[in-house]
């Protein structure tokens, strides 16, 4: 599928779309939440679009980085209260189906194979700490306010419980999902919800963006698979045998070679080369050490 065919294709998605939105523009996804009017509360609507989007920009070539943002005051207020109505009247196998979806939405954000970027501004209550949390990067604005509000209602943030707490830690967990009180940016940014807080978003992503545009697309996502894999924490025989695989195997794949190559030959690696062809319209060399001093990226 060509460039242009792809950029076609996201765009006749997005036209689809009713409550999301999705762009591609120079290796740049952007996911959209838009539903301003409900302060981009989710129901069965939005996940299954979302994950229709996930889907779409996972197999396209031309998209390197996946940005999460959302129009409008607020981030997410969590999920529709007419959903939650729907879901109060549906027995247990149609509440299982229907979780079972938002779970999936949790499962493949978090698995996407490209860096992953939240811009949140506002309240991100509920299911939408999920989605922060299910991204590499979080960045938030001053105003930002955090809730895990279900214990109010009588439930529990179950399908969310693996990432918010992998993100903030079992001891933080206990005691927001306990007390479900309301916590600012500063918080967030201690809990490490949040990476960095600014006031101008696009601007606070944009350098973070280029970094990861610069990187190996192949050895980024499998970063990604490498970091998810050792999770548990554990080190065995069974790990030290899976990490040196990875490395071994990486080295002799062809971005590999071109990486280290490239390096040596004092040159822009080739994927370097092409996400700056697709941006500029022309080829643009990224600055090489003269000195040779650096270490060989993924050397280790």
């Amino acid at each position: 599928m060509t460039n242009q065919t792809q950029q076609i294709t996201t765009n006749a998605l997005s036209e689809q779309l009713t409550f999301v939105s999705c762009t591609l523009k120079e290796g740049v996804a952007e996911l959209i939440l838009n539903r301003p009017e409900k302060h981009n509360a989710f129901d069965e609507v939005m996940i299954s679009e979302m994950i229709k989007v996930l889907a779409h920009f996972a197999d396209n070539s031309q998209c390197q980085v996946l940005v999460l943002k959302a129009n409008g005051k607020n981030f997410s207020a969590g999920a529709d209260l007419h959903w939650m109505r729907k879901q109060a009247q549906m027995d247990f196998e149609q509440n299982l189906t229907d979780a079972n979806e938002l779970a999936k939405l949790m499962s493949v954000l978090d698995k996407f194979p490209k860096p992953t970027i939240a811009q949140v501004q506002g309240a991100a209550f509920g299911g939408a700490l999920g989605l922060i949390c299910c991204c590499d990067i979080a960045l938030a604005n001053e105003r930002a306010s955090f809730c895990l509000s279900e214990v109010k209602l009588g439930l529990i943030p179950a399908v969310i419980s693996p990432y918010v707490t992998r993100a903030m830690g079992q001891r933080a967990a206990r005691r927001y999902m306990l007390t479900a009180e309301r916590f600012d940016v500063q918080k967030a940014l201690e809990l490490q919800i949040i990476h960095e807080v600014s006031d101008e978003l696009d601007s606070a992503a944009a350098p973070i963006i280029a970094a990861l545009l610069a990187n190996s697309p192949q050895g980024m996502a499998w970063a990604k698979s490498l970091l998810s894999t050792l999770e548990s924490g554990v080190i065995d025989q069974a790990t030290l045998d899976y990490t040196s695989e990875r490395i071994a195997s990486i080295r002799v794949s062809k971005e590999g070679q071109e990486g280290l190559n490239a390096f040596f030959d004092k040159r822009s690696p080739d994927w370097t080369i092409a996400n700056s062809s697709t941006a500029n319209g022309s080829v643009t060399q990224s600055p090489v050490d003269k000195n040779n001093t650096a270490s060989a990226p993924g050397a280790k």
